[in-house]
């Protein structure tokens, strides 16, 4: 009986909401003769205003005529301004070798090869400040606090008993450090990814003349793959897109390629095992099988989606690799040429600086103006200026 009622019940339900639904229509039907109703729909209509698209196709031939002539004006500027980022990309390559040098100097003072001169050390610190005034401060305090002398005997020896650090080599966990300062790339550092990062000896960025560049992750040997670089490489398309002439903003990545990374058995830190329960259909018996699945990590940044230009877009592909270029090109502009800011945690705080200044702002065309100025700040944020992620 109680199943006949609900069943009852729903069929009330549903009469009612399309006795309801008729109304409307019917009640929208009347609106519709009536002209006042009318009339104030048309004039709500005129007061959003006409479209762009609404305006042109208003205007005289002769007019719509002239507007051919300056979309194709903007085309061939467009031609010019992809030949100007490719000569940029040019002379970045060209200083590219001066860079080298001192990065190779970084890269053996942050492993131990080399121990960097007192020369090499002359630089202000103002950690180095504020750690030898609490020093003193520290020691001020304790003698303040010392037992009185006792006549015959020497005061009592104060042991240092901070923990013995001088034998340490190098700069410990310094890129380990420095992804996990940086927000972006913290995000994708999983904490089994970790102990693997920390082999992690260098980032290099070989720029290609033609295609864009690529990023080398030097590695020491290590128990979790038998690869000494893993690589990531950036295809750019500089020219026009002869199919949206007219959409040219500058360089773009269309394409990047990853590496395979030979893991040691049972190493593999991108994928997880997991157990599920099956059961038989016809004896109802249980087994447990373990099947292999795909794991969050850092590592599946060398392993991006394949594209084939043939197959139809995407839009999950097309946001992983949109967030996929901009990781790219964030490590290629800061993380590679500005390393030691990120650890420290200068180039962050420089970061938070500019975002407040940017928020103190109150008049927008300023705020727009200093972001312009920043834009074209050096040869490679001209070139960053255009690129798409």
């Amino acid at each position: 009986m109680a199943g006949e009622a609900g069943d009852v019940n729903a069929v009330n339900a549903l009469n009612s909401h399309e006795a309801e639904e008729a109304a409307t229509n019917e009640l929208n039907k009347q609106l519709m003769k009536n002209p006042e109703v009318l009339a104030a729909i048309q004039r709500q209509l005129a007061d959003m205003g006409p479209t762009p698209a609404d305006y042109i196709r208003s205007l005289p031939k002769v007019v719509k005529r002239r507007l051919k002539a300056l979309k194709k004006l903007q085309a061939e500027a467009n031609k010019i301004e992809s030949k100007f980022f490719e000569e940029v990309h040019q002379l970045e390559c060209k200083y590219a070798a001066q860079y080298d040098p001192l990065l190779q100097k970084r890269r053996e003072i942050v492993t131990a090869v080399v121990e960097p001169t007192d020369d090499d050390c002359d630089w202000p610190s103002d950690e180095e400040d504020a750690d030898l005034a609490h020093e003193l401060n520290t020691k001020a305090k304790i003698e303040d606090n010392a037992p009185a002398k006792i006549e015959g005997n020497a005061p009592a020896k104060i042991e240092d008993n901070a923990p013995e650090a001088e034998n340490t080599e190098g700069v410990p966990d310094f890129w380990l450090t420095v992804f996990k300062n940086v927000d972006m790339l913290a995000e994708m550092i999983q904490e089994h990814d970790e102990p693997v990062l920390k082999h992690l000896l260098d980032i290099k960025l070989h720029l290609n003349a033609n295609t864009g560049f690529s990023l080398v992750f030097d590695f020491e040997p290590n128990e979790y793959f038998t690869n000494r670089c893993l690589t990531k490489e950036y295809i750019y398309r500089f020219t026009v897109d002869e199919s949206n002439p007219l959409g040219y903003e500058g360089p773009e990545i269309i394409k990047c390629n990853g590496c395979n990374i030979d893991w040691q058995s049972g190493k593999n830190v991108t994928v997880k095992q997991i157990k599920k329960v099956q059961k038989h259909k016809g004896r109802g018996t249980k087994r447990t099988v373990t099947t292999t699945v795909k794991a969050d990590s850092f590592f599946n940044f060398f392993s991006p989606p394949e594209v084939n230009e043939a197959d139809e877009p995407d839009e999950d592909i097309d946001a992983i690799l949109a967030a996929d270029f901009e990781i790219g090109h964030f490590i290629r502009e800061h993380i590679v040429p500005r390393a030691v800011l990120y650890f420290t945690g200068d180039a962050l705080d420089d970061d938070d600086d500019e975002e407040f200044e940017d928020g103190e702002g109150d008049d927008e065309n300023e705020d727009d103006e200093d972001e312009d100025e920043d834009d074209v700040k050096g040869l490679s944020a001209v070139l960053a200026r255009g690129l798409k992620k």
